[in-house]
């Protein structure tokens, strides 16, 4: 196969290794993580994220998400600290939150942006003013993904790191084609568009703008159920806060297939869920620990 990448490797334990922390540190070390998402009828998602977030480290992890969904928040989390959003008339969260989810993010390290975000023009002005007025470093994710599907400028020109995490079917919709060489596919979209591509699938193609493609094996049918993308975007997410980009999506990748193959060992494929896979997380970044 003749692409024009730098490279096509497997990603291996040695692109997950993490340093040893210090002790004289604290919470403010280890990032602030921002989670925007969650509507009437997909509570889960963001809380899902929250919780892989600080399974992977993150310091600190905020859950902006719509009011009408606020108080099921708080009920699922007691590490993470929800705070309520204006709604739209159908439970999203409203474009008249943007000012001060960008007061807010402004003293964040890191964001994922889309988990149960829903879909509408409010959420994709949302989205918008988001990629175009944070400047950390941003995952966009299901939703979000959806949102910015339908104007790929918002991705191409934001201001901030963008690391995009779709399975085949959103890669389709934001690509235009459905794609049948994850790695070349990946490579010419993070090129193309200057963000990093994590395409999910059978084997994950991680491309960087660079032009470096890194192609995971690790994972297992069992993963392909609702919710392990959401476990994904929050290990990098939390990642992303304390580590250079590269290092924290490799890792991320790393550690999530590590512990979704742990699950199927534990609990068989056709039985695991994707909180057995948060609950994993201990045990693979255990053994990263330098």
């Amino acid at each position: 196969m003749n692409i024009d990448i730098k490279s096509v490797r497997v990603l291996e334990r040695g692109d997950a290794l993490l340093p040893a922390r210090a002790k004289d540190t604290h919470k403010g070390d280890y990032g602030r993580l921002m989670i925007i998402g969650g509507s009437v009828g997909y509570t889960g998602a963001p809380a899902m994220c929250a919780k892989a977030a600080l399974r992977a480290g993150a310091g600190l992890v905020y859950m902006g998400v719509p009011e009408d969904i606020y108080a099921i928040e708080c009920s699922k989390t007691d590490e993470a600290m929800p705070f309520p959003l204006p709604s739209d008339a159908d439970g999203k969260i409203s474009s008249k939150a943007l000012p001060a989810l960008l007061d807010r993010l402004s003293r964040c390290e890191a964001c994922v942006l889309g988990p149960g975000l829903g879909r509408g023009e409010e959420q994709t002005e949302l989205v918008r003013g988001i990629l175009e007025g944070y400047s950390g470093k941003l995952l966009l994710d299901a939703d979000g993904l959806y949102a910015a599907s339908g104007d790929l400028s918002m991705i191409d020109g934001a201001s901030c790191w963008v690391v995009i995490t779709p399975h085949a079917g959103e890669f389709e919709r934001l690509a235009g084609i459905l794609p049948d060489e994850p790695a070349k596919d990946a490579s010419e979209f993070s090129k193309s568009f200057g963000c990093v591509t994590v395409l999910k699938g059978p084997e994950t193609a991680i491309a960087f703008p660079d032009a470096e493609v890194i192609v995971s094996r690790l994972g297992n049918p069992g993963m392909a159920t609702g919710g392990t993308g959401d476990v994904l975007a929050g290990i990098i997410g939390g990642l992303m806060g304390q580590l250079p980009l590269k290092k924290a999506v490799l890792a991320g990748v790393y550690i999530h297939g590590a512990a979704g193959d742990a699950c199927a060992e534990a609990f068989g494929e056709y039985s695991m869920l994707p909180g057995d896979i948060i609950e994993m997380i201990p045990e693979v970044m255990k053994k990263l620990t330098k």
